[in-house]
């Protein structure tokens, strides 16, 4: 039913339904473990597939099991080795947030990093609203820093020394990987 069109009365009446058809979709399809040769030969059925709207994964369960065996400096030797770039699923739950419309922005504390899933779009006051009402009520302004250039920065430290962090007032709109500090006044 995703794929039909619908006026907007219609479409009101079929949402209250919740047709599972209306929902995305992602296709998971379990190849071996040459995955790449794998998606030259499925590649007709991906491209059927995304062309009706559905987002397509491609893994090897059998590589995923043994990369769970392994401690993490094992699993990354034989992720190179493979020539893989990341476990499956972390682009399962990628593709999941996509689908979804969701992205996430963290907090730190100092006992504690944490991820928030958050519509895409969404302002930085809706996203202190994730987190509590209260915050949202009094929100003053988010301090903001994408994970990244945290991560090349080494530390919240040093990125602040480095003048990377950026004061956004309630006009904010949140990316994804934002690490975010608000301050607010209840």
């Amino acid at each position: 039913m995703r794929n039909l069109e619908f006026s907007e009365e219609d479409m009101k009446l079929i949402r209250s339904l919740q047709f599972l058809t209306l929902k995305p979709m992602i296709t998971v399809i379990n190849v071996g473990e040459d995955i790449a040769t794998a998606q030259q030969e499925h590649a007709a059925l991906a491209a059927e597939l995304s062309a009706r709207g559905d987002t397509v994964v491609f893994l090897s369960a059998a590589i995923e099991q043994e990369l769970a065996e392994l401690d993490s400096s094992e699993r990354q030797a034989f992720m190179d080795e493979l020539g893989i770039s990341e476990p499956a699923s972390h682009r399962l739950s990628r593709s999941a947030f996509e689908c979804l419309g969701l992205i996430s922005f963290f907090t730190c504390g100092p006992d504690e990093v944490r991820a928030w899933p958050i519509p895409a779009g969404s302002s930085a006051p809706q996203a202190a609203g994730k987190i509590h009402s209260d915050l949202e009520r009094g929100f003053i302004r988010a301090e903001t820093i994408s994970y990244d250039a945290l991560i090349a920065a080494g530390s919240e430290k040093a990125a602040k020394e480095a003048k990377l962090h950026k004061l956004n007032g309630k006009d904010y709109i949140v990316k994804d990987g934002d690490v975010i500090e608000i301050r607010f006044n209840v």
